[in-house]
């Protein structure tokens, strides 16, 4: 859907990357290598978001960083559309309705770097999920989204991840 409204294959993955996590950063060499592109197409795709005010560049020593500009009036939105992007409106939403009592949903793995692989890795916090139902929904989501999805149920997670929902 993002695809055909940003034609920048690059571009977009660098949305991904910055937006997904906003405590996501990278520099040249190291997106290019994260990526599998040439640096040049990297360069081009930084300097024109950068040049828009959607990442900062600052320089770290003999590198410089880029990140998401939290400060810009579209960080939300553009924030929004990436995490609708990747699926993860669809994953909250059709987990937190209907497979028992959700506390927190995070998400771990390749996006929580800002890595578009195509494996969506979840965990589901809480003290009763219904597991034969979360069974029944994946392939209903995965075919929504077209993306590999894993869950990880647990009553309470203690690692890293992005928390994405959390019960009020």
């Amino acid at each position: 859907m993002l695809a055909n409204l940003i034609t920048s294959k690059t571009r977009l993955r660098l949305l991904v990357k910055f937006f997904i996590n906003a405590a996501n950063e990278g520099y040249l060499r190291g997106l290019a290598t994260e990526m599998n592109e040439n640096t040049n197409a990297i360069r081009k795709e930084l300097n024109n978001l950068s040049d828009a005010g959607y990442i900062l560049r600052e320089e770290q020593e003999s590198k410089v960083v880029y990140r998401a500009n939290k400060k810009h009036p579209l960080f939300s939105l553009l924030q929004q559309i990436v995490r609708k992007h990747v699926g993860l409106d669809d994953i909250i939403e059709a987990v937190v309705s209907k497979i028992g009592e959700v506390q927190r949903v995070y998400l771990i793995g390749d996006y929580t770097k800002g890595f578009d692989s195509g494996a969506i890795e979840v965990v589901i916090e809480g003290p009763f999920i219904n597991l034969n139902y979360l069974e029944h929904l994946k392939p209903k989501i995965e075919n929504e989204i077209q993306k590999t999805i894993t869950f990880h149920t647990t009553k309470q997670y203690e690692g890293d991840g992005l928390l994405v929902f959390e019960q009020e």
